[in-house]
This record gives structure tokens, C-alpha cells and sequence, in this order.
């Protein structure tokens, strides 16, 4: 696959993550999978800190604007094995981040309660996280030629920082500027990337937003971003069109940033 020019006004680089700087596989194979299996006993330890409550009051908050907004929300079957009120709570929650995470819902306290349970897994060294090889080296040659660069993901700040703060290459942090979560917006409402661009300091065509999925790619358009589609194993499938239409790379090293120099 051929280079792709930035325009030469862009001063930033937006970057997703999932399907972008780390391979989909490290979210849907490690990080989830540690999510469903010591949800219950993560809660149980901690139920009773400060951080734990704030965590399951969001989680409460959202089944009630769900159920206001007459969304889906989870059922909670009758459970024999549980006999005290604490219990019955902590297998409420369960239920919902489970199916939650069914549903593969980005919801703000879905997302916060991950970031805490990860944080535990990182710190200890279960996990690290994965970059691309191709990542770390681009965004240096990037910063050096004068680019700031942001993440911008559906994962919570804390997760995003946990990632690269505890990466197969160590603690990468310092090659960032700054990180975005939906706490700014959806990633698929065009006023996110609006609101990106005035906390940051910049117009939306100053950005270059890098993103494996074409319903963040339409919103960051409408909003004045340039938009580069990285295909990478494991993404969606692009159709002919969104081929047509979008820039394409596989690798960061593909951007050319000659144009700016």
C-alpha cells in the first residue's frame, strides 16, 4: 500500500486505539476476558472503598437512564446461591457490566469500572499492553517534526494511560500530548471531534484523526477533520466504496508527513 500525505496544515494527530495502535485481538482476547472473569471477586473485595461505590453508583445511574430512554437494559434472573443484600447487589451489577459488555455498550460507567479493574492487572504484571511495531517509532518521528498527538477512544482515559503506561515497551506515556474518552462525546457524533479541537487549541482541519472505523471516520468529516483509515488484521472489512472514498494505510509509517516540512 502506498504513502499517504497529510494536508500540510494539520498540527495534530488523533489516534484510536483498538484496531489502530494495538491489535483488536489484546482487547477482545486479554482485556475483556480478565473483565468477566474476576468481575465478581473484584467487587466483592472491594465493595466497600470509596472508589468501588462511586464506580457501581454510575453503573446504577445508567440502568436508570436507560430505562428512561426505554432502552435495553439486562434481566436479572432469580439466583438461589445468593442470600444476603450485599450479594444480591454485587450479582445486579455483574449482570448488567456482563451484558453490557455483551452488547459491547460504550457507556461512560462501564468503561470506569474496567479502567479500575485493570489497573490492578497491569500494576501487578499480568498484563501488559500491546502495541504495533510500527507505533512507537512513528509517533517519534511525528513529534519530532513538530506534531502534537492525542488518543481519542472509547476506553476510559485511565485505561488508555494504563496501556501505554505499562506497554510491551515499557512506559511509552510521554509520546502523547493528551488523551480523549467519551466522557467528551461519542465517537460517532461529529460535536466530539468539535469539542476535541477547542480543548486542544486548534481548528478541526489542523486534525488528523486515524481510526479503523468508518462511523467515527463519517463524524470526524462532518465535524472539518481529515480522516485516515488504518487496516490492520482482525478490523472490519471496508466495503469498495469506503475503500474509494477514505485513505488507507496498514502501517504508521505509511503517513508522509513531507508535505508540512
Amino acid at each position: 500500500m502506498a504513502t499517504v500525505s497529510i494536508p500540510a496544515c494539520t498540527s495534530v494527530l488523533l489516534l484510536d486505539i483498538e484496531g489502530t495502535t494495538t491489535p483488536i485481538t489484546f482487547v477482545k482476547d486479554i482485556l475483556f476476558p480478565y473483565i468477566r472473569e474476576h468481575l465478581e471477586d473484584y467487587l466483592s473485595t472491594h465493595w466497600e472503598e470509596d472508589e468501588c461505590k462511586q464506580d457501581v453508583h454510575l453503573l446504577k445511574k445508567q440502568i436508570e437512564e436507560d430505562m428512561r430512554q426505554n432502552r435495553a437494559c439486562p434481566v436479572h434472573a432469580v439466583d438461589q446461591t445468593v442470600h444476603t443484600d450485599e450479594e444480591k447487589a454485587i450479582r445486579e451489577v455483574v449482570d448488567s457490566v456482563l451484558w453490557q459488555m455483551e452488547a459491547d455498550r460504550k457507556s461512560t460507567a462501564l468503561k470506569q469500572l474496567q479502567g479500575h479493574m485493570w489497573r490492578a492487572a497491569y500494576a501487578s504484571g499480568r498484563i501488559k499492553g500491546e502495541v504495533y511495531e510500527d507505533v512507537t517509532p512513528s509517533i517519534r518521528r511525528w513529534r519530532a517534526l513538530g506534531l502534537k498527538v492525542f488518543i481519542y477512544s472509547s476506553g476510559s482515559v485511565e485505561a488508555q494511560k494504563l496501556l501505554f503506561g505499562f506497554s510491551v515497551e515499557g512506559d511509552v506515556l510521554d509520546l502523547f500530548d493528551g488523551h480523549f474518552d467519551t466522557t467528551i462525546g461519542a465517537k460517532v457524533d461529529s460535536k466530539s471531534y468539535e469539542r476535541i479541537a477547542e480543548r486542544i487549541g486548534c481548528q478541526p482541519e489542523e486534525i488528523t484523526f486515524l481510526t479503523d472505523v468508518t462511523r467515527e471516520a463519517k463524524a470526524a468529516e462532518d465535524a472539518g477533520v481529515n480522516v485516515v483509515m488504518v487496516v490492520r488484521p482482525g478490523n472490519t472489512e471496508l466495503t469498495d466504496e469506503e475503500r474509494s472514498h477514505y485513505h488507507l494505510i496498514t502501517s504508521f509509517s505509511q503517513l508522509d508527513l513531507t508535505g508540512r516540512v
